[in-house]
């Protein structure tokens, strides 16, 4: 598998490569579906200006990623270029490892349940094959590297790629099974967007099922757990924070780093739900929906985590999506991390009922954002209400596409358990409903 993984990197860089050197690559890296104000490339070029001369690049309203990103440019800014292909292959080298370890134990625990006869005689279609199983790291890495929104975000020079390859890396480490690099890698995402945050819950769990503890908070060693995992990343991200502390000799950072994100304070358009809300907003009400809208990426944790406590790998995925959907400033970078999952639940097809519906949504809104961009922007002839219409058609459709694979993996565990052909007291044929 490491030639065909090979090829495909070679392939992915040459494509990158071959849009950096064209005329293309500066009116990507203007495309507010593709950089947003927190991760825009001319807002990192200025922060470093602003670093070179000795002024802290927080004193504006310019610059709001974190110190260690522009330490890292301050270095590396001559190969900018090679620093985002480069993330962009350890994202999907980290991703093609996770899958590839996630599933052996998938087939692991699949032969196990065979033998001890847990599953239905009628539900065997369903069992996994090793044949069927085995394409599916490479499809996931193709999926990530082959990403018409990836590849814009690379040659924008997006900082969201370094947040994928960040968050890639946190998977990796979960699914091999190493609590203190999972903590690590998982302090580093939430120090770059908060949202991250979210993803202690199915690493958690996750991690706790590896060591064969159980999921029972009457149980003191879940707790235990709880408390080691919960010291490793909070002790992590007091340390990352702290260092950018000693290396900007100040606190700036966090009022116009994660004040920013809360806050949402620069309203420029982008394929987010809060801009045109807030821009239409009284005021004396902005706070209160600013908490409400705010809430959504937090508030989900809790109920997702209760019904897929036994399914955490899954839980990351609708994790990932759901941070994509409602973070305050989402660009087409954060979409692609999560449908790269996708050939994970290749198996779901034969439940999914909108995949044709949704997938036509989502390619039409991706063509009709810049089309309406250009009427309200250029041409003059349509307005805001336009391209927020695209623009909340495209996220109904995620959310239209998270939900549809959410029922049609909860369908199939019960099917696992209760056999595919479910009939009624009186021997008809029985509906499966999600509720």
């Amino acid at each position: 598998m490491a030639a065909p993984l090979t090829l495909l990197l070679i392939v992915a860089v040459t494509v990158r490569a071959a849009l950096f050197n064209s005329s293309l690559a500066d009116l990507i890296a203007e495309r507010v579906e593709v950089v947003s104000p927190l991760n825009a490339w001319k807002r990192v070029v200025e922060g470093l200006a602003l670093l070179d001369l000795g002024i802290s690049p927080y004193s504006g309203d310019v610059f709001h990623e974190t110190p260690l990103i522009i330490y890292l440019f301050h270095f590396v800014v001559d190969y900018a270029e090679i620093t985002f292909m480069l993330a962009d292959g350890i994202t999907a080298v980290a991703l093609y490892m996770a899958v590839k370890d996630y599933n052996k134990q998938v087939f692991r625990r699949q032969k196990y349940a065979l033998e001890a006869d847990r599953y239905p005689m009628d539900c065997l279609e369903l069992i996994r094959s090793p044949k069927e199983m085995y394409y599916i790291p490479l499809k996931v890495a193709m999926f990530y590297l082959l990403n018409p929104f990836t590849i814009l975000s690379c040659v924008a020079k997006s900082t969201c790629g370094l947040n994928n390859a960040v968050i890639a890396l946190f998977v990796l480490s979960t699914i091999k099974g190493s609590a203190l690099l999972s903590a690590i890698f998982l302090a580093v995402a939430t120090y770059q967007s908060i949202y991250p945050v979210t993803l202690f819950a199915p690493a958690l769990l996750y991690l706790a099922q590896r060591q064969f503890i159980p999921v029972n908070l009457r149980r003191s060693s879940f707790w235990l757990f709880i408390l080691q995992l919960a010291f490793m990343y909070l002790g992590s991200l007091f340390v990352i924070v702290c260092l950018s502390f000693f290396l900007l000799g100040s606190w700036d950072f966090l009022p116009s780093v994660y004040g920013f994100i809360l806050s949402v304070p620069d309203l420029t358009p982008n394929i987010g739900l809060f801009w045109y809300f807030f821009a239409e907003m009284f005021e004396h009400f902005r706070l209160f929906f600013l908490f409400v809208f705010q809430i959504n990426v937090f508030f989900y944790t809790i109920p997702l985590s209760i019904k897929l406590k036994d399914h955490p790998v899954f839980l990351i995925f609708m994790q990932l999506a759901v941070i994509s959907i409602f973070k305050s400033y989402p660009t087409v970078g954060d979409i692609a991390l999560y449908l790269a999952f996708l050939p994970v639940w290749s198996h779901l097809h034969r439940f999914l009922r909108n995949i044709f519906l949704v997938s036509c949504v989502l390619l039409a809104c991706s063509a009709l954002f810049p089309v309406l961009w250009h009427l309200w922007i250029y041409a003059g002839s349509a307005n805001s209400n336009f391209y927020y219409a695209i623009t909340l058609l495209f996220n109904v459709a995620q959310i239209l596409l998270v939900s549809d694979y959410f029922y049609a993996y909860l369908r199939r565990e019960h099917h696992l358990t209760h056999g595919l052909y479910l009939k009624r007291a009186d021997g008809s044929e029985a509906t499966l409903v999600l509720k």
